[in-house]
C-alpha cells in the first residue's frame, strides 16, 4: 500500500500580498511616480509655472491624506474591496482627463479629485488588509507588497513617461486611465479578501516562525491611540520624512532632466524604483531579526546623505549614485510608518489609526513638493532646495529618536 502525500496548502494571505503588490504597482506608476511626469508635461506642454504646477501637486498628497482618512474609517465598516475599487475607478476617470486641462482651476480640480481617489485606493486600505492577514510575519508580508509601489516606478512610470513625450497628455490621457483600471479592478475584485476569518483562517496561518519571535499583540482602540506621545511622535517624524521624500520625487525628474538630458532622466527614475526595490525587500528580510525603531532611524540618516548628494551632483554619474542611496531608503520609509503603528497600537482600529497619522504627514508631503518648487525658482537651481529636503529628514530623524519610545 502506498500513501501520497499532498503538498502544503500556501498560505491565502500570501496571495492577499501579491493582490495588493499589483495594485501598489499600477497605482504608484500612475500617480506618486507619474506626478513628477505629469509636472513636468504641465510646465512643457500647458506652460504652468513651476510654482503653480508644484502647489497644484502639493493639493493632490492633501486630498490623498483626507482620502486615506475616509477610506481608514469605511474599511471597518464595509468590505474594503467596495472602498479600493470604487475609488480606482473613478481614478481612471480622474486620469483621463488631464488631455482635456488646460485652465488653472481644472490644473487644481483634476489634482484634488484624482488624490481623493488615491487615497481610497492607496496605503490605508491595502495595508490594513496584510495587517489583518500577518502578524508574526507583518513586516515581510509589508515589504513585499508595497514591493509594488517600487515596481511602478520601474515599468508603469518610464512607460507613461515614453507615453507622454511621443503622444503628449491628449495622446497618452485614455490610455493610462485604461491602464489604471486594468491594473486595479480585477485583481481587487477577484483576489483580495477583507479578513482571514471570511476564508476560515487565522492571520500567518497561524504556523511557526522563522526569525525574531513576535512581541504578544496589542488591541489599543483609536481613542487611545491618538492621545498617546508615540501617535504623535510618529506622526510628526514621518510629517518631515515624507514630506522631504515626496517633495525631492516631485522634481526628481526635472532636476536630473536639466543637469544631463531625458534619457538619462529616465534611466534615473527606474534606478530609483529598482533601488527602493531592493531595498524594501532586503529590509522586509532583515526585519524577521532588527527591531523596528533603530532600523527607522538608520533610514532617515541615509535618506539625508541621499537627498545632500542629489542636491551637488552634477554629471550623471552622480545623480545615479544619489540616486541609489535616495532610493533604497524610499521603500522602506513609507513601510516602516505604518509598521512602528501596527506593532504598537494592533490591527483593532489600525485603519483610523494609520489613515489619522497619515492625514497628518500630509501637512509635510502637501508643503514640500511647494517649497521646493518656490526654492527653485528663488535659487535658480536645486542645490538649495534639495539641501533643505536632506535638513528637514534629520528633522524627523531628530524627533523620532527623542520622543517615540520603543515597545519593551
Amino acid at each position: 500500500m502506498s500513501f501520497a502525500l499532498s503538498p502544503p496548502r500556501i498560505f491565502y494571505g500570501w496571495y492577499i500580498v501579491a493582490g495588493v503588490f499589483l495594485v501598489t504597482m499600477t497605482t504608484s506608476g500612475l500617480a506618486f511616480y507619474n506626478l513628477s511626469i505629469l509636472l513636468a508635461a504641465f510646465v512643457a506642454e500647458r506652460g504652468f509655472p513651476v510654482g503653480l504646477a508644484s502647489s497644484a501637486t502639493a493639493t493632490f498628497f492633501i486630498a490623498s491624506g483626507i482620502g486615506g482618512a475616509i477610506a481608514g474609517r469605511l474599511v471597518e465598516r464595509i468590505d474594503a474591496r467596495i472602498v479600493i475599487a470604487t475609488s480606482a475607478a473613478a481614478g481612471a476617470l480622474a486620469l483621463a482627463s488631464v488631455g482635456i486641462l488646460t485652465d488653472v482651476w481644472q490644473l487644481y480640480a483634476f489634482h484634488i479629485v484624482f488624490g481623493l481617489c488615491n487615497g481610497g485606493s492607496g496605503l490605508v486600505p491595502l495595508t490594513t488588509l496584510v495587517a489583518r492577514w500577518f502578524s508574526a510575519r507583518r513586516a515581510l508580508a509589508f515589504s513585499i507588497a508595497s514591493t509594488g509601489l517600487s515596481f511602478g516606478g520601474i515599468a508603469v512610470a518610464p512607460a507613461a513617461a515614453l507615453l507622454i513625450e511621443h503622444l503628449g497628455l491628449t495622446g497618452a490621457a485614455p490610455w493610462m486611465a485604461l491602464a489604471l483600471s486594468l491594473g486595479t479592478l480585477p485583481v481587487t475584485l477577484l483576489m483580495l479578501s477583507p479578513r482571514p476569518a471570511a476564508r476560515g483562517l487565522k492571520p500567518d496561518g497561524a504556523g511557526p516562525v522563522i526569525g525574531r519571535p513576535p512581541l504578544p499583540q496589542p488591541a489599543i482602540a483609536f481613542a487611545e491611540a491618538r492621545r498617546s506621545r508615540y501617535f504623535f511622535a510618529v506622526s510628526i517624524a514621518y510629517l518631515f520624512l515624507l514630506g522631504a521624500q515626496v517633495g525631492a520625487i516631485a522634481h526628481f525628474y526635472r532636476l536630473a532632466s536639466l543637469r544631463t538630458d531625458l534619457a538619462t532622466a529616465a534611466l534615473a527614475l527606474s534606478v530609483l524604483a529598482g533601488s527602493s526595490t531592493m531595498g524594501r525587500l532586503a529590509g522586509g528580510w532583515l526585519m524577521l531579526w532588527l527591531p523596528s525603531h533603530p532600523f527607522a532611524l538608520a533610514l532617515m540618516a541615509v535618506q539625508a546623505l541621499g537627498l545632500a548628494a542629489l542636491a551637488i551632483a552634477v554629471n550623471s554619474v552622480q545623480i545615479l549614485l544619489g540616486t541609489v542611496l535616495f532610493g533604497i531608503t524610499m521603500g522602506n520609509s513609507l513601510m516602516m510608518h505604518p509598521l512602528l503603528l501596527a506593532e504598537r497600537f494592533g490591527t483593532r482600529d489600525y485603519g483610523r489609526i494609520y489613515s489619522t497619522s497619515q492625514l497628518m504627514t500630509m501637512v509635510g508631503v502637501a508643503g514640500c513638493p511647494t517649497l521646493i518648487g518656490l526654492l527653485y525658482e528663488a535659487s535658480g537651481s536645486y542645490v538649495v532646495p534639495f539641501l533643505a529636503a536632506s535638513g528637514l529628514t534629520l528633522v524627523g530623524l531628530a524627533v523620532l529618536a527623542t520622543f517615540a519610545t520603543p515597545r519593551r
